[in-house]
C-alpha cells in the first residue's frame, strides 16, 4: 500500500531558528506554502509536527497557528486542529459586498493622502500585471495594486481586514483564474481607477471601485456555477 506524501515534506528549514524570530518565520513560512498551494485546502498542520519541522517549542507554533487563522487561512476544526482554510466558494456575493464596503471606506481616506511614490508603485504594479503569465504571480500583484492605493488609510485596523480578505481572493485566482478568463479587462479597471486617484477625484475613484468589485462578483459566481468549477471542486 503505497504512503501519501506528506505536505509538510515541500516546506525547507534553513538551520536553527532564533528564539525571537520563531513565531514570525513560522507564520510567513506556513503562509506563504498556503498561497502558493503546497499546503492544499483541507490539510491538518499537528502542532507537533510543525514543532519537530522548525526545531521549536509548540508555543510559537501555536501562536503562528493562532495568527493565521485571524488571516482566514486556517480553520480550527473539532478532533482535527488547524486545517488549511477553503478557497472562496459560493458564497463570494457575500465576501464582495463586505468588500465594497471596507475598500471603499479606505479609498475614500486614502487618495488625499497618496504620495507621487504610491502612484509610481500602483502603475509598476499595472504594468507588471499587463505583462505576467505565471497565474501564481497574478493574483499577488493584484493584491498589492489595490493596497498601494489603500496604503495611506490612517485606519490600520481596516487595513489588515482589507489584506485578509486580498489574501483570500489570492488565492483563488492563483487556482482558478486561467478557467475564469479575466485578464485585459481587469487592467482596464485598474488604470481608470489610478487615473482618479491621481487626480485626487475621491468620488469617482469610489465608483469605479465599486463598479470593478461588482464585475469581479459577477464573473466569479458565473464561474463557480460553472461545470468546470463543479468538476474541479470535485476533484480535489
Amino acid at each position: 500500500m503505497t504512503q501519501k506524501p506528506n505536505p509538510l515534506s515541500s516546506i525547507k528549514v534553513n538551520g536553527p531558528i532564533p528564539a525571537h524570530l520563531a513565531r514570525s518565520v513560522i507564520e510567513e513560512t506556513l503562509r506563504a506554502a498556503i498561497l502558493d498551494g503546497r499546503l492544499p485546502c483541507g490539510i491538518a498542520l499537528r502542532q507537533q509536527d510543525l514543532a519537530d519541522l522548525f526545531g521549536v517549542s509548540r508555543m510559537p507554533v501555536r501562536e503562528a497557528l493562532r495568527q493565521l487563522e485571524a488571516q482566514s487561512l486556517l480553520n480550527v476544526i473539532a478532533h482535527k486542529g488547524a486545517v488549511v482554510a477553503p478557497l472562496v466558494q459560493g458564497d463570494a456575493a457575500e465576501t464582495y459586498a463586505l468588500r465594497i464596503l471596507l475598500e471603499s471606506e479606505a479609498l475614500r481616506l486614502s487618495v488625499p493622502l497618496l504620495e507621487a511614490s504610491d502612484l509610481e508603485q500602483a502603475v509598476r504594479y499595472i504594468d507588471e500585471l499587463e505583462t505576467e503569465t505565471d497565474y501564481s504571480k497574478i493574483g499577488r500583484l493584484n493584491r498589492l495594486f489595490h493596497m498601494s492605493l489603500y496604503s495611506k488609510a490612517p485606519n490600520q485596523r481596516l487595513l489588515k481586514l482589507i489584506d485578509e480578505a486580498l489574501n483570500e481572493e489570492e488565492r483563488f485566482l492563483r487556482f482558478n483564474l486561467q478557467a475564469m478568463g479575466l485578464g485585459k479587462l481587469s487592467q482596464e479597471d485598474h488604470r481608470a481607477l489610478l487615473r482618479a486617484a491621481e487626480n485626487r477625484d475621491v468620488e469617482t475613484s469610489m465608483n469605479l471601485l465599486v463598479h470593478h468589485l461588482n464585475r469581479g462578483v459577477e464573473v466569479m459566481t458565473r464561474y463557480l456555477a460553472s461545470p468546470e468549477a463543479q468538476n474541479r471542486k470535485a476533484l480535489k
